[in-house]
């Protein structure tokens, strides 16, 4: 995936974030506009029509988002990087929503659970090279 396309997809991510608690409060607003200044997004149609709030963004398209951005195999560096990139949105407005908490702690979860997949993952690899090298003997 591009740079571009990957801030692209952040954006989108933190944006729907923003929407999770119902609205989107006045700190939130200006911490997305600056993040679409200082990331040159402000050119792209799609991220000028999430600027309108003319549509609110359902908990589900969050989600969904939020899959498509880690994609299948993403890196504990993809899981911090997020999780700082949402708190800097979640916590800006001196609020954190039901909404937003579970969305974290959603995240939360899936890094670990990552985390425990590559712990067995590393295991099993471990096995089978000593079973491999027990077998050239």
């Amino acid at each position: 995936m591009s740079v571009d396309n990957k801030k692209k997809q952040l954006f989108k991510l933190l944006f729907a974030a923003a929407w999770l608690d119902g609205k989107i409060h006045q700190n939130e607003r200006e911490y997305l506009h600056r993040m679409v200044r200082e990331n040159a997004l402000a050119e792209d149609e799609d991220i000028k029509l999430l600027l309108t709030e003319m549509k609110p963004i359902q908990s589900e398209q969050c989600y969904q988002w939020l899959e498509e951005y880690l994609g299948k195999n993403p890196s504990e560096q993809d899981y911090q990087e997020l999780l700082e990139s949402l708190s800097g949105i979640i916590y800006v407005d001196n609020d954190i929503a039901v909404q937003e908490s579970q969305f974290l702690t959603y995240l939360q979860t899936l890094e670990a659970n990552k985390s425990i997949f590559n712990q067995v993952l590393r295991s099993i690899q471990k096995l089978y090279l000593k079973a491999m090298a027990y077998a050239e003997k």
